[in-house]
């Protein structure tokens, strides 16, 4: 067995579309109606769609899990996304740990988690 997608529920598919390709890189594989595929295995789904399958709200900014990237021009992405998204929510702006990784925290559109830090 193995892990195929990761599914993140999204008020404006086409929103976040775009947010995910700009910073990126990711691209359409599959729009299916509600779902859209990315590379890379992220699944956006619209937030209707989850609501009737589930009948269960969303939770933005519930910090319960986040996504994960690395970036060796760490510095470049960080310029980047305060150009195209200023009005990005951070958890943290770029920032180095004890250990030497520089890494930045900080949400997407819908209020998922998003990490980004520098090869181990």
């Amino acid at each position: 067995m193995r892990l195929k997608n990761v599914l993140l529920v999204v008020k404006d598919l086409e929103k976040s579309t775009k947010f995910y390709h700009d910073l990126f890189g990711l691209v359409t594989v599959l729009d299916n109606d509600g779902n859209i595929i990315m590379s890379e295995g992220l699944v956006l789904q619209d937030e209707k769609i989850w609501r009737e399958f589930t009948g269960k709200e969303i939770l933005p900014e519930n910090n319960a899990c986040e996504l994960y990237f690395e970036e060796r021009n760490i510095e470049a992405f960080a310029e980047k996304l305060e150009k195209l998204y200023p009005e990005a929510k951070y958890v943290n702006r770029l920032m180095t740990h004890s250990w030497g990784q520089k890494v930045i925290r900080f949400y997407d559109p819908d209020g998922h988690l998003i990490e980004v830090g520098t090869p181990l």
